[in-house]
């Protein structure tokens, strides 16, 4: 069974991105650094070279330039014009200049009469290209073809030469002549080569100190990432309180805030998720209890009994339903997105209107119409209001009126319902809107406690607030403020996301 390859890590990687980048850096330097530097050199081959041709146009005879001296930095010692008549040969001239005509260092001369090299220098301070036949018989061609001085570059077993190619011809006399003067290029480049050696053990040492320097600061960088990392393998289902050190202003502590923030949006998620599944336990635990405590003691040969138990069983299933469909609705309020679109207040307001018309027992009235828009999920405000109708139908006395209505001003819109039953205990205000909780601890009126809930996190999704205030005469009245737009629709929202982030602030 194969292994599978470890990644390389993303400090790796950052240090060989970096030390890629500056070996290309340091290459094209050196690169053109080490081109610049060759074609100067070979600029000033080519420029002693043709201070070659110069000095042989005077010696053959070429009147054009008689009387010129050669350029400085020749290597030729012959100063005086010397007129190619005075001599009775090809033979006899070329041996003169190959005397006049010293080589420097790493400079050799030679004169070649038909093709056969016959007169090199005597002194010391050249080298020896008299035994090169492939600089000879290149040079020779060329300068025979051309029937003008060539320079060019020809590589031999010896090296590298740059050369230069004069044809000489003395009218009257058949022989033909040919002067050369090479350079050793190889000896020439040797100071640009050793700089450029030099230049590339300095830039290995640079790579070795970026990539020391590299590895510490890269290790430095990622450190952030490290502690998420670990601060993730340390969090649990159970422990969701570990979180990061905010340190700096930079990408990084950003990056560790908004970490942060996401363990505090999902410890409160888990936190109302354990809330719920505790309150729904214990919800469920007491038709279970009066189901079984009944089924229990039930005479099955006592029809009655019988009945009387069915009974209580169908009524405890009922409730059991309306519970689980009312946990449904929770989540759906609490999960997902809201369609945020302007909503016409007194349209709204009708429509709660028409719809709880048609719920017995009280008195409707629609109070006040607010003329306006809000920034709301209609059907979900709908749902708040309806659930505060309800709410209100079931604790208050049969045949008592309830009032509807809607109201704007400069920075809220209200929705409200009021009723006039026996109230709710400014004590018990701060809990009813929790989940199971009711004010007066009864269930008499049905219900699964959950109906405030879902207006709350329905009024939260909003950006509202709903309240309970006395009626006048009694009574109480719920109110869902709701703020007004004060920018474009924004995108989509979630309850739960805005419940978990009030929880988590306050």
């Amino acid at each position: 069974m194969s292994r599978t390859p470890r990644p390389i890590s993303a400090r790796a990687r950052i240090l060989g991105a970096i030390l890629a980048v500056a070996c290309v850096g340091l290459a094209i330097v050196g690169s053109v650094t080490f081109l610049v530097q060759r074609e100067n050199v070979i600029n000033e081959i080519d420029s002693r070279l043709r201070s070659q041709v110069e000095q042989l146009k005077i010696i053959s005879g070429d009147t054009e330039g008689t009387g010129d001296e050669a350029p400085a930095g020749s290597a030729s010692t012959a100063r005086e014009t010397i007129d190619i008549d005075e001599f009775d040969s090809v033979v006899e001239f070329m041996r003169a200049a190959v005397g006049r005509l010293v080589p420097a260092r790493n400079e050799g001369g030679l004169g070649v009469i038909d093709g056969e090299p016959r007169f090199r220098p005597t002194t010391l301070s050249g080298f020896d290209i008299s035994e090169n036949v492939t600089l000879i018989e290149r040079a020779v061609a060329e300068a025979q073809r051309t029937q003008d001085s060539v320079i060019g570059t020809v590589v031999t077993d010896e090296g590298s030469l740059r050369y230069i190619a004069i044809p000489v011809e003395k009218p009257g006399d058949d022989s033909r002549g040919v002067y050369i003067r090479a350079v050793d290029l190889a000896g020439e480049l040797q100071p640009v080569t050793i700089a450029i050696m030099t230049y590339w053990i300095a830039a290995i040492a640079v790579l070795a100190a970026v990539g020391v320097v590299g590895w510490f600061v890269a290790g430095r960088l990622l450190s952030p990432i490290r502690q998420i990392r670990d601060a993730a393998d340390a969090i649990t289902i159970s422990d969701l309180s570990p979180r990061l050190p905010t340190q700096g202003n930079d990408d990084i502590a950003d990056l560790t805030r908004t970490v942060n923030s996401m363990l505090d949006r999902l410890e409160g998620s888990v936190d109302v998720q354990r809330q719920l599944l505790d309150d729904v336990r214990h919800e469920l635990k007491t038709p279970i209890t009066i189901v079984r405590g009944h089924l229990e003691m039930m005479d099955p040969r006592n029809v009655t009994d019988v009945e009387s138990t069915r009974a209580i069983g169908m009524a405890e299933l009922d409730r059991m339903n309306r519970l689980v469909e009312d946990i449904d609705l929770l989540a759906a309020v609490e999960g997902d997105p809201f369609d945020m679109k302007e909503v016409d207040l007194a349209a709204l307001t009708a429509r709660i209107g028409e719809l709880v018309a048609v719920i017995p027992g009280h008195d409707w009235k629609v109070e006040a119409c607010a003329e306006g828009h809000v920034l709301g999920d209609q059907d979900r405000l709908l749902q708040a209001l309806l659930q505060l109708a309800d709410n209100a139908a079931k604790y208050t006395p049969e045949g008592s009126p309830i009032e509807i209505g809607s109201a704007l001003d400069d920075t809220e819109a209200r929705l409200w319902v009021r009723d006039h039953g026996p109230g709710i205990p400014p004590a018990a205000r701060h809990r009813i809107f929790r989940r199971f909780d009711r004010a007066h601890g009864k269930r008499s009126v049905g219900g699964s406690g959950l109906g405030l809930a879902i207006v709350d996190a329905i009024t939260k999704a909003h950006n509202g607030q709903c309240v309970v205030s006395d009626t006048p005469g009694g009574g109480a009245t719920f109110t869902i403020g709701l703020p007004l737009p004060t920018a474009g629709l924004p995108a989509p929202v979630r309850a739960g996301d805005v419940v978990l982030q009030r929880e988590a602030s306050g």
